[in-house]
């Protein structure tokens, strides 16, 4: 567990071997259009903030998933 924590709260540089960056800004590009739908299809709301909101915690993961295990 220490091991795992100690990896989750340290920095990690995008690998350029594994190609990490491009698909960092895939995944950010990718949610940026989901994002801009989900305005065009929802009234401004507590329910549309929590929906983009729960869409940068997508990013997030996504790319720490990324970050974290390759």
């Amino acid at each position: 567990m220490f091991d795992r924590l100690k990896n989750d709260h340290s920095y990690h540089a995008p690998k350029p071997e594994l190609n990490q960056a491009p698909r960092y800004e895939q995944i950010r590009g990718q949610a940026l259009i989901f994002a801009l739908y989900l305005l065009t299809v929802t009234p401004p709301s507590r329910e549309q903030s929590l929906a983009l909101s729960a869409l940068e915690e997508v990013v997030f993961y996504a790319n720490a998933a990324i970050a974290r295990n390759e």
